[in-house]
């Protein structure tokens, strides 16, 4: 277990590169299943999360390698499907939330798909069923043994069909789309996810010789094809990493330059950090985020307290809520964060309210934050990292306070932060990895 040793209260000063976006790899990485062909992916993030996905598949016979930094190369010809009811896959499916993505493209190319209950953050229930009810409606047989915690999707004859997802979930709609790719007939998804990254996965599916239209919204039509070949694909910039970055340089008063941010796909993300008041420019595919001393929270037209929400794209990602929750400790005004898709994931907040910020904890999906104003400084502590983002905003919190904080658990931020320490040291950043 490794800790980081946080000296916060400093000013950071330079550039910073985002890296390749965590989502989207994880997705694209999973349809290399499809194809007997060569795929290479540049921009691929050396996270935890991603690279214990590659060893997975590895161990399931993908022919894996890294062509140079951040760049891989798959070629899935020999897939043993045996190793899927060995303990070692068990073992390496459980820990990864990701996991469950290599089910649609098995189904598609074998006809088969095993999988154990995967892992990832604990941030509440994060059910599956939208997963196994689009496998079931191409025609599929699904089995979960509840004593061994372990699904089983059969589906020899794929047939398209119409389906209206219960929820418009990013992970379902990937890994049904990737099952249909190759289903005889037209298939129908009403209710889709459409986040950029999954836009990135069907544009690259179709370079694989796929038919899928309806990009970008959340109506998408695939009619099926005999096979997939190989291609050639880049993953977009990761927005959260640029939100945690804009959150960073404003809640402890830093100029940075953050590169390469993907700009045209960061959605909404750019216009709810300027209601938090926090001031930017775009230089090209450059954000500028000036030093602040102080930034102010918007109120509604009538004057309402601020609410900011998590809601299907193109609204606000989830993800990104920690980071605007922490950041508004130090705002001048009051705002509402409401979670509404994960009811553990604001549990976190009871460390910053050690840490001396002002937090009502409402309901286990809202939270009130009355912001400081940088006239009372957060105060360092001892902490948890309880998942990814959350792990994030208590280093951003850390990074403001006075004196040296203890980030324990710090696994669960370098799942999806490749080398956060080394790249904020560069910038005056005060972290001190521990092992």
């Amino acid at each position: 277990m490794a800790l980081f040793e946080v000296t916060g209260g400093g000013r950071l000063r330079g550039d910073i590169k985002v890296q390749g976006a965590k989502n989207e790899a994880l997705q694209v990485i999973c349809a290399t299943l499809l194809t007997a062909e060569k795929v290479t992916i540049a921009n691929v993030p050396e996270i935890v999360d991603v690279l214990q996905l590659i060893e997975l598949l590895g161990c399931l016979g993908v022919e894996t390698e890294r062509l140079g930094p951040e760049m891989w190369s798959f070629r899935a010809a020999d897939i043993d499907l045996d190793y899927m009811k060995t303990a070692d896959f068990r073992a390496r499916a459980t820990r990864l939330r990701g996991s469950v993505m290599i089910v649609g493209p098995l189904l598609a190319r074998f006809g088969v798909g095993h999988l154990p209950k995967p892992g990832g953050d604990k941030i509440g229930r994060r059910r599956l069923d939208t997963h196994f009810i689009g496998f079931q409606k191409l025609g599929a047989t699904f089995d979960f043994d509840a004593g061994e915690d372990f699904f089983t999707v059969e589906g020899r004859d794929l047939r398209g069909a119409y389906m209206l997802l219960d929820e418009a979930s990013v992970t379902g709609t990937a890994n049904i789309v990737m099952a249909a790719t190759m289903a005889r007939g037209f298939t129908t998804i009403y209710n889709a996810a459409c986040e950029p990254y999954l836009q990135q996965l069907c544009t690259m599916l179709n370079r694989m010789g796929a038919k899928i239209s309806g990009i970008a919204s959340n109506l998408l039509t695939i009619e099926g094809v005999e096979c997939l070949g190989g291609t050639d694909h880049r993953c977009l910039p990761d927005m959260i990493e640029v939100g945690s970055f804009i959150g960073m340089a404003a809640m402890t008063c830093s100029e940075i330059t953050i590169r390469d941010v993907g700009f045209e796909h960061l959605g909404i993300i750019p216009q709810q950090f300027a209601r938090m008041g926090i001031h930017f420019e775009q230089r090209g595919d450059d954000i500028f985020v000036p030093r602040q001393e102080h930034y102010c929270i918007e109120s509604f037209i009538d004057g309402s307290i601020m609410t900011i929400a998590d809601a299907p794209w193109p609204g606000l990602t989830p993800d990104l809520l920690s980071v605007f929750l922490v950041v508004a400790t130090q705002a001048r005004g009051s705002v509402l964060i409401h979670q509404k898709m994960f009811e553990s994931r604001l549990f976190f907040v009871d460390k910053l309210i050690d840490m001396g910020a002002q937090i009502i904890l409402c309901d286990p999906h809202r939270a009130t934050v009355i912001g400081h104003d940088h006239a009372i400084r957060l105060r360092a502590t001892q902490m948890t990292s309880p998942d990814i983002r959350a792990g994030v905003a208590l280093l951003i919190a850390a990074l403001s306070a006075e004196g040296t904080s203890v980030i324990q658990n710090i696994e669960q931020i370098d799942r999806g932060y490749q080398n956060i320490d080394g790249r904020l040291n560069a910038l005056g950043a005060k972290i001190r990895r521990v092992e």
